[in-house]
């Protein structure tokens, strides 16, 4: 057994455990094997780091709500909590930087496929939105802007190369649309983007088999 089959076999157990964060540094050390990933190995990689940010992105989206409520609090309890949150922001941010440092270094070099690459540029998009939440300024603009290529460029491809009802597809549709909402706030782009995706695919549902069918129509709930 290779240290890489080693690793996988822990990483699958610490998800079985729900110790994401064990996961995600199992699953990094997977790809830096820098072998050729199968799709399993890749969504376990995409399933570690998801995990492990969003409890920092909900911990972090917490303690400003907690923030908001304590405005007239005493000054030793606004300062606790924006040191706290200091703290989970640094360490949301150092999670998001890895991994795009991983995509770009050893994921992107061996997306020779269409799905390949739209799972590069599908999280690409994802990572830097997650910076966008938690940042101000022109650093702020930055990101946005980073996230925004990459989220167009990949459904770009995506409706260049895959049918409507394709989940990649319904996936980028949904992220870019909730990049527009939430991070520009441009509404109305947002919801244009989303009845345009879910009216393109619907006539497909019908031709689908029960299987693929359910998998699709998650996706199209949530757009």
């Amino acid at each position: 057994m290779t240290n890489k089959d080693e690793q996988l076999e822990l990483a699958k157990l610490a998800e079985q455990a729900e110790r994401y964060h064990d996961m995600m540094v199992a699953m990094k050390k997977v790809v830096e094997t820098n072998s050729n990933l199968t799709d399993e190995e890749l969504n376990l990689f995409s399933l570690a780091y998801k995990q492990v940010v969003n409890a920092y992105r909900l911990s972090w989206q917490t303690l400003s709500s907690i923030a908001e409520a304590n405005e007239e609090g005493s000054e030793l309890q606004q300062k606790i909590i924006k040191e706290y949150q200091k703290k989970i922001e640094k360490e949301l941010k150092d999670v998001c930087h890895e991994l795009l440092t991983i995509l770009d270094k050893y994921i992107k070099p061996k997306a020779k496929t269409t799905e390949s690459q739209l799972f590069y540029l599908k999280m690409k998009g994802d990572y830097y939105r997650y910076l966008t939440e938690v940042t101000s300024n022109n650093e702020r603009q930055m990101l946005a802007e980073e996230s925004e290529l990459a989220y167009k460029n990949g459904f770009e491809m995506a409706k260049n190369h895959m049918i409507a009802t394709n989940p990649i597809r319904l996936r980028l549709a949904l992220n870019l649309s909730i990049f527009y909402y939430e991070i520009l706030n441009e509404k109305d782009v947002a919801c244009r983007l989303a009845k345009e995706a879910f009216d393109d695919g619907l006539n497909g549902l019908a031709i689908l088999d029960e299987n693929a069918y359910k998998g699709r129509n998650k996706n199209y709930t949530l757009l």
